[in-house]
């Protein structure tokens, strides 16, 4: 039978034919009983349900009248008992119940990455709904309202946003004050093509958020909101940026483009400054399905090149930073099985890293193409050189005339009358774009026939000067000479200070506080306005951003003394700026501020170079401000020659009051082997401070570098100190080592307090973190579904903080609870999930960690040969370093399990035996020796001995997991071949040796 009570009271019999419950008192029965299927419900709450505040005094045997008389009117199975009565149908059969479930599991597959199942669950789910829900349920509106929302996110992750906006739209008029609904409304909204009015729909939220709840729109939010006003949306890979002009002409260069990418895998565009090589590339660009963009103006030397392929892709480095892998390793990692146009913007100035670079990784990632920009060709074989002439007549008159009508609205109705100007100022300016959209910015202040006029005076000389000059010098720079000689003073003087900042990456230029602090010039704004207008500077997103070509001839202009001066007000402004940043790193603004933070990385960059030399003790306050940053954000790689440099230019010694700074100095130049003098260093200094930490998050760094033993130090309370956010991860390190010491009810009971404690303070990364333990202590238990939930909103917070190796962390851990339940293909598929996301973040020692997972489910499931496939695999990948030992332990255990399942039996005893000598030299060797000791119970013959061995087991570890499925069974075996006696007799023995029980290796 099939039961509905979302919407009319609907009831099927087997063969789906209506059935009549009767009356409104039966149904009003029925609907209650329906609501608790399979659960017995109070007689009490039955009578109140059916005769609700007006009961008969003999509401008992009424009501057991109205249970009889639906028995046999529909045939129902009706317990009756102490507790009351129970309907007895499975719960899925119940249109409520079935929604419950297919939200509750859409939900858990859109936290996590999948939400292509997450969609299929929820429209299911919310197909079942014919009608409204009950009057006196409101929760089940609730649940259907927060549906609606996630089928909607899935939908727009897919791709799949026709109507979405209207639909939202129709929601929010419901639910005027569903900030969800506005993210969701701004994000259809942006995938429909429609930025503006996404834009505005934040500005909607804040108004109706400030006028009927005097709040402000949530971080998360806001976060939102920036990601669409730099034009980005919630796409991680950096595809090519939006043209915001009429891309014109170039029909014939795109066509040859697009045939030369068909056949070789290196195309680069040559050609002079201002020739618009870059707005080719982009153009090309957006006619491919996978393409990735990386502007490399910014970068000031070769060592950053990976690091900004790795941040275009998206690809962030975890929390440990480049400790695992070198960046280029972690690159290739990354593209190695993708089909991808990488399109490396502005190579003339690192020509030789750009063709090393692209050599290495044509080289090893078969399904790679390149289209480099470059004022000279990159020189490397493969190579095919694609020259970027000047624009046609016809196309570069097209050019002035948009541009032209931008700043003029009446040029176009007048255009006809200006033909002849027109082509002579696009023939003086040799149809370059840059020269021409430069001319066309004066027509504010100047006529076409004055304009044509200037240009022909002014290139005169240009036109027959000196050609071996660069083109750039040829052409470019009298453009802009001209240009310069049109701005006033106050102009040029802000120009020139303007170049203190990092040009037109996209994380440079400044924001008006940062101008008007750092230049000196109050009240800047109408001088910005004016530097707009006429094309020397870009304003987007707040901020105000300066041609690479404009910045480098107004640097000329700028005298030493000024420019020294300007140098250490940008530095302090940053410094000051990453201060104030630190702490809201932790806590409830967390997300904004990595945003903002992002976006000035150039600047931030730029100012810690300043501070090497100038004041170095400076340079250490920065870099430690900024080293969260940059662990949460995968950043931290790209920072190891600045720290090394700062390392050398501070010496052995740290600054007196500065040994926290230094320490964090040293723990950010450490790659791995080879770094153990200023590992050392680090470790010193820190093992001598008494006293509270002023950035607590140096406590992880810490015990990142050189193991879990270090947090044992009683040194790290003090350092610790009042600090919320610090007390909390105190917590999560007493919480590890009872973990470690094998007593997990005092470990969960600390995790649980650190997740108090960040939910405090906000601290997402804090939160998943201690979600993630809490949730294997409740799969230890066999709590499963419990385990599921936290798991699930730790990797919400995954998801917000964009981490795809915590993800992948997190993914495997859920896979791990979804075996202990029997659930081998969904694990399974986890565990793939996981491994997909750690290959595409190049990280391949969270490929091995899933594929081990996905070894154990295949294993599990009898498919001993695919199970052998994914360790060996697992193995092959696995990383080396102290965290790495443990996951090598499991890879030898599983693979001696297959060995064993197979008849193999002296494999498996030499995978074990592996197994137990690299588990004694764990930092965590508790836990890998537990399992070692389990894995031995299996393989011997002496029951006695096996429950010895899981004695040990439950000792080490603190209990034995419940419904483990390579344990359990054998545990429950021993417990019938054994005297109750003697198995509690073996066991306590084991639990008393421990380590002895399992035998030295």
């Amino acid at each position: 039978m099939r039961f509905g009570i979302l919407g009319p009271l609907d009831v099927r019999g087997p063969d789906d034919s209506p059935l009549d419950p009767g009356g409104p008192r039966p149904r009003a029965l029925l609907t209650v009983l329906l609501l608790e299927a399979g659960r017995a419900v109070s007689a009490e709450r039955l009578i109140d349900g059916l005769y609700g505040e007006d009961p008969p005094a003999n509401a008992a045997n009424a009501l057991q009248s109205q249970v009889s008389r639906l028995r046999k009117r529909l045939g129902l199975d009706i317990d009756t008992g102490p507790a009351g009565y129970r309907l007895v149908v499975d719960p899925d059969t119940v249109d409520v119940h079935r929604f419950e479930r297919l939200a509750r599991e859409g939900k858990q597959a859109l936290a996590s990455g999948d939400p292509a199942r997450a969609a299929a669950l929820l429209h299911e789910g919310l197909g079942l709904w014919r009608g409204p829900a009950p009057d006196d349920l409101p929760r089940l509106d609730e649940l259907r309202l927060g549906a609606v929302q996630d089928r909607i996110e899935a939908d727009l992750s897919l791709g799949c946003d026709a109507d979405l906006v209207a639909e939202v739209r129709e929601l929010i008029a419901r639910n005027p004050l569903g900030e969800r609904l506005y993210g969701l409304l701004m994000r259809a909204l942006h995938a429909a093509g429609r930025p503006a009015e996404a834009l505005h729909a934040f500005e909607e939220a804040r108004r109706v958020l400030a006028d009927e709840l005097g709040t402000d729109p949530s971080p998360e939010l806001s976060a939102l909101h920036l990601e669409l006003l730099r034009g980005q949306g919630p796409v991680r890979q950096r595809r090519v940026p939006a043209q915001l002009t009429r891309f014109v002409g170039r029909t014939e260069e795109l066509a040859r483009i697009d045939a030369l990418l068909a056949d070789a895998r290196l195309v680069t565009l040559t050609g002079p400054g201002g020739a618009g090589k870059t707005r080719l590339a982009i153009e090309a660009g957006r006619a491919h399905e996978d393409v990735c963009y990386v502007e490399l103006a910014p970068l000031a030397d070769d060592a950053g090149i990976p690091y900004a392929i790795l941040t275009a892709l998206g690809v962030r480095q975890g929390l440990r930073g480049p400790q695992d892998e070198e960046a280029t390793e972690r690159l290739e990692a990354a593209l190695e099985s993708r089909d991808l146009l990488l399109v490396l913007d502005n190579c003339e100035h690192l020509i030789e890293g750009a063709a090393q670079m692209a050599g290495v990784l044509l080289g090893s990632c078969p399904g790679l193409r390149i289209l480099a920009t470059s004022r000279e060709a990159l020189g490397i074989t493969g190579e095919v050189r694609c020259p970027v002439p000047p624009l046609a007549a016809g196309p570069a008159a097209q050019l002035f005339r948009d541009r032209a009508a931008a700043v003029r609205p009446d040029f176009e109705a007048a255009g006809h009358a200006h033909v002849a100007a027109v082509d002579r100022i696009c023939e003086a300016l040799d149809g370059l774009p840059l020269a021409i959209e430069l001319a066309a910015a004066r027509l504010r202040t100047l006529t076409v026939d004055e304009l044509a006029e200037r240009l022909d005076d002014r290139f005169r000389v240009l036109s027959r000067g000196d050609r071996t000059k660069a083109p750039r010098h040829r052409t470019l720079r009298a453009v802009v000479e001209w240009s310069w000689e049109l701005l006033d003073e106050e102009e040029r003087d802000l120009a020139c200070r303007m170049t203190v900042f990092v040009g037109s990456g996209l994380s440079g230029g400044a924001t008006l506080d940062a101008v008007e602090t750092v230049c000196g010039i109050p009240y800047p704004e109408d001088l910005l306005a004016s530097l707009t207008e006429k094309s020397f500077l870009e304003a987007f997103d707040g901020r105000y951003r300066m041609l690479e070509t404009i910045r480098a001839f107004c640097a000329e202009q700028l005298p030493d003394t000024i420019l020294a001066e300007l140098k250490g007000a940008h530095a302090a402004y940053f410094l000051r700026l990453a201060a104030e940043a630190e702490p809201r790193l932790r806590g409830h603004d967390q997300l904004p501020w990595l945003a903002r933070l992002s976006t000035e990385r150039g600047n931030l960059d730029a100012a810690l170079r300043h501070f090497l030399h100038a004041a170095p003790s400076d340079g250490l306050r920065l870099m430690a401000d900024l080293s969260w940053f940059w662990r949460l954000h995968g950043l931290a790689g790209e920072r190891v020659a600045l720290a090394r440099e700062l390392m050398d230019e501070v010496g052995p010694q740290a600054p007196p009051g500065l040994e926290e700074e230094y320490a964090l100095c040293a723990l950010n130049s450490v790659t791995g082997d080879g770094d153990e003098v200023r590992l050392a260093r680090a470790d010193r200094v820190l093992g001598t401070i008494d006293r509270q930490l002023r950035l607590p998050f140096t406590v992880v760094l810490w015990t990142l570098a050189v193991g879990p033993e270090r947090s044992r130090d009683e040194r790290v309370h003090a350092q610790v100190g009042s600090d919320p956010w610090g007390r909390a991860l105190l917590a999560v390190g007493m919480g590890f080592q009872e973990q470690f010491a094998g007593r997990p009810a005092a470990s969960e009971a600390l995790f649980a307090q650190a997740l108090a404690g960040f939910r405090e303070t906000g601290d997402r990364w804090g939160m998943a973190n201690s979600l993630d333990q809490l949730g294997m202590y409740a799969d230890w238990r066999g709590e499963c579904g419990r385990a599921l939930e936290l798991i699930d909103e730790a990797l919400g917070y995954a998801r917000e903080l964009a981490a795809p190796e915590e993800t992948a962390d997190l993914l495997c851990r859920r896979g791990a609870v979804l075996l202990h339940s029997g659930a081998y293909d969904e694990a399974a598929a986890d565990f793939a999930r996981a491994a997909e996301l750690a290959r595409t973040a190049g990280a391949p020692g969270k490929v091995a960690g899933a594929m081990w997972g996905m070894g154990d489910a295949a294993r599990l499931s009898g498919n001993t040969a695919l199970a052998r496939e994914h360790y060996e695999a697992a193995l092959e990948t696995s990383a080396r370093s102290w965290y790495s030992v443990g996951q090598t332990v499991h890879i030898f255990v599983g693979l001696g399990r297959v060995a064993l399942a197979e008849g193999r039996t002296d494999e498996a005893d030499d995978w074990f035996a592996q197994a137990r000598t690299l588990s004694a030299g764990t930092q965590t060797q508790g836990l890998e020796v537990a399992q070692v000791a389990e894995a031995l119970a299996s393989r011997t013959d002496e029951p006695e001995h096996a429950a010895t061995l899981l004695g040990a087991a439950s000792a080490l570890r603190g209990q034995l997991i419940v419904d483990d499925p390579d344990v359990t069974p054998l545990e429950l075996r021993l417990r019938r071949m054994l005297a109750p006696d003697v198995y509690k007799k073996a066991f306590e023995l084991g639990g008393s040796l421990r380590h002895n029980a399992v035998g030295e290796p």
